[in-house]
């Protein structure tokens, strides 16, 4: 099996004497503020997918249409979104990865990069051919590919200015993720938690894809760059001590002890902070792996130029439900309990949702944002860890099918991202209400096959619902939520047949935007929840709602493409309902409602409504 090759293999152990990268900081942090552009995954570095533009507001969103529309030629699963700079937008799509540079004014196709890839990557990628978007940096677009490769594009023209390897296929490691760039460095993650891989966040020079630093998850502490002094534990404040995650393992269990980083990652310029979480641990079945599996289901806090762990959260000890921690961490600035505090915001999979000090990670509020969950009665605040339910564990219950359990694997929420406005204070999370069977069972590890170890059945939650914006008949396997992170309370929930997959996008316009499985671009009030809009994609949506502005006109985009985990039964003609790590069976109606495809979708205002908008913005301005 041959896979690509690293263009600077010589260059894994770098230690190349760190550029002049100030120029570069200043110009991405300035460019992320203006609003007409989406220059990263969230739109800004702080993670909140937040837009201040208003043209479209509460008021005229009913009178939104598609303005138009573009193909890209693949099927399966498209999550993430398109980047906006200037007059270009920048969309990339499911294996085989292309890369099209979109002209705003015309829409023709300015360039496209299509990269060969061996499609024998595609059976280790355990939860379809996704992939989550591109980054962009000193004049360079940043594409992941899915064998691993890191690229490097110029901007104008598409050429390629370089290529890193980041990992090994052959052994069950692939790459999802976004990158993502900070001062002269950009960042990737690894997937593969399912085969036994060892995760990793690495940093590559952006001038010339060096490797700058590679901090693992799992293992000594000089490969993970934790200074067991300085490091610290955000529980107890104090520094986490030496080898704490090779203590956490039996043996040498954490060379293939998974988590993996193929989550989202945000950042704080003034702190100078990087945020990121890591996946599961390896094997599915938690009999085999005793102990806390340090440090899978971790939240990281690191320094961006070095890697320097400056400290870091555990959140789920032990995994024995595959709740990876890999979901997106919000920036934001709020009060608790009458004091200004400078926060980090986390939906887990696992059902809670964490705010913790984004400084120091000191845990401040820890709560379910779905009621169903039952796994674990709550978070012990004192040491942060579950408080668990023993009915609901697996551990010791090898063969044992274990019924009930809430979430199910795909969690509370999976990849897809929240949104929050400054506005209204509150976050806008696209939830999953969907609850499993587990068996585990004992599995061997062999390098580059399946490492899982357990069976899980899939199949919609328990049907109570917290302060619902609508009625809904027949049983429900998603909730689109209105969250107070700061008290831990749902404000409202739209209720959804399917699990909300796609990312959120809240705006200045007090508007939030969402999608469905079965393909709607919804619009509703990010104060009531009311619908204001609704439209249907030619295939459902996992990909992220996104906003800009390009001669004078508010426009929102969304790529739809069924697929993901969610949708792999379709995207991968599975039809076993154990298939898909359980999620065929559970959303095997999902066939019904959409079919495959792999569409941009773009909006806006008639002309007379966004000039009427227009004016309202230049009158509210003076």
């Amino acid at each position: 099996m041959v896979f690509a090759q690293n263009d600077n293999a010589d260059s894994q152990n770098s230690d190349s004497s760190k550029q002049d990268n100030t120029s570069q900081s200043t110009d991405l942090v300035q460019l992320q503020k203006d609003p007409s552009n989406w220059t990263m995954w969230s739109g800004q570095y702080n993670g909140q997918r937040y837009s201040e533009l208003d043209q479209i507001n509460a008021e005229n969103a009913g009178q939104l249409s598609p303005a138009w529309t573009f193909s890209t030629g693949v099927l399966r699963g498209h999550e993430g979104g398109p980047l906006v700079i200037g007059d270009t937008m920048y969309i990339s799509t499911p294996f085989p990865n292309k890369v099209f540079a979109l002209d705003l004014e015309t829409h023709a196709i300015k360039w496209k990069y299509e990269p060969t890839q061996n499609p024998q990557v595609i059976p280790i990628m355990c939860c379809d051919t996704v992939n989550r978007g591109l980054a962009y940096g000193d004049g360079k677009i940043f594409l992941q590919q899915a064998d691993t490769t890191l690229v490097a594009l110029d901007q104008k023209t598409g050429k390629v200015e370089w290529k890193s390897v980041n990992g090994d296929p052959t052994k069950g490691e692939s790459a999802t993720n976004a990158p993502i760039v900070i001062k002269d460095k950009v960042y990737t993650g690894i997937s593969g938690g399912e085969f036994g891989v060892r995760g990793h966040l690495t940093a590559y020079n952006v001038s010339d894809g060096k490797m700058a630093w590679r901090a693992y998850s799992t293992g000594p502490d000089d490969t993970m760059l934790i200074d067991p002094k300085k490091t610290m534990n955000a529980v107890t404040q104090k520094p986490v001590g030496a080898d704490t995650s090779l203590k956490s393992w039996e043996g040498d269990q954490w060379k293939i002890g998974g988590g993996t980083t193929w989550g989202w990652m945000t950042y704080d310029p003034e702190l100078d902070l990087l945020y990121y979480g890591t996946g599961n641990p390896g094997t599915w079945n938690p009999t085999q792996r005793p102990g806390d599996n340090k440090y899978s289901m971790t939240i990281f806090a690191r320094d961006p130029d070095t890697g320097e762990a400056k400290w870091l959260y555990q959140m789920t000890p032990h995994d024995e439900w595959d709740y990876d921690g890999v979901n997106e961490k919000i920036l934001v600035d709020q009060k608790i309990d009458g004091k200004d505090r400078k926060l980090v915001v986390h939906f887990d999979r696992n059902g809670f949702a964490y705010t913790q000090d984004r400084a120091t990670g000191e845990l401040l509020v820890a709560k379910k944002y779905d009621p169903a969950v039952n796994w674990a009665s709550g978070i012990d605040m004192k040491t942060g860890r579950p408080k668990l339910v023993d009915e609901y564990s697996t551990d010791g219950k090898v063969d044992q099918n274990v019924t009930g359990i809430c979430p199910a694997a795909l969690g509370s929420k999976d990849q897809q991202p929240a949104s929050y406005s400054p506005k209204t204070g509150l976050f806008y999370v696209p939830t999953n209400h969907v609850c499993m069977d587990y068996e585990p069972s004992k599995v061997d590890y062999t390098a580059g096959q399946p490492y899982v170890g357990s069976t899980v059945a899939m199949y919609p939650g328990p049907q109570d619902i917290v302060n619902p914006t609508k009625e809904f008949e027949g049983k429900r396997m998603g909730t689109f939520i209105a969250f107070d992170a700061t008290t831990g309370e749902i404000k409202w929930s739209v209720p959804e047949r399917f699990s909300v997959w796609s990312g959120a996008l809240a705006t200045a316009g007090d508007v939030v935007f969402y999608g469905t499985l079965e393909g709607y671009l919804k619009a509703i009030d990010a104060k009531t929840g009311k619908e204001l809009y609704s439209f249907k994609t030619p295939s459902g949506i996992i990909g992220n709602v996104n906003t800009w502005k390009y001669d004078g006109k508010q426009y929102v985009g969304v790529l739809s493409g069924i697929g993901g985990w969610a949708g792999i039964g379709m995207a991968a003609g599975l039809t076993d309902p154990n298939a898909g790590l359980g999620a065929v069976g559970g959303y095997k109606d999902l066939k019904n409602y959409t079919q495959l495809g792999g569409v941009l979708t773009v909006f806006t205002l008639p002309d007379s409504v966004a000039k009427k908008a227009h004016t309202s913005e230049k009158v509210a301005s003076k």
